[in-house]
């Protein structure tokens, strides 16, 4: 029972967090690193990704490649968790936490949810 609360929660984890990308883009905008061209292209990119992947874990033939890419993608937010603690974990018009919010996501929260991901691999 706990396993499937898990797994279904999960998925809705991340096709709100992908529908997300498109109800406030103006929230994801300011947490793409500067270096990186095309912001709405990321979002938009980001968004897709994430609700096909977390959609892609309800059908057995794609749950394992499904989580495996979305451990990927975790990986590749990275530079967005160091980026907003290098602003200071605070964007003008946007999110502002303590320092050490910025952190916890980083060093605490993110390797939570690719551990999620990783133990709902094989439901």
């Amino acid at each position: 029972m706990i396993r499937k609360i898990s797994f279904y929660g999960l998925v809705i984890f991340f096709v709100f967090a992908g529908v997300y990308h498109f109800i406030n883009p103006d929230f994801y905008y300011p947490l793409i690193p500067d270096y990186l061209p095309f912001k709405k292209t990321i979002n938009i990119i980001s968004g897709i990704v994430e609700i096909l992947l977390g959609l892609g874990l309800l059908f057995d033939q794609y749950r394992r490649s499904a989580a495996y890419l979305l451990i990927f993608l975790m990986i590749a937010f990275i530079p967005s968790h160091i980026h907003f603690i290098l602003l200071g974990s605070c964007m003008d018009g946007g999110l502002c936490v303590p320092e050490w919010v910025g952190w916890m996501r980083l060093l605490v929260i993110h390797p939570l949810l690719v551990y999620w991901i990783y133990s709902n691999r094989k439901v």
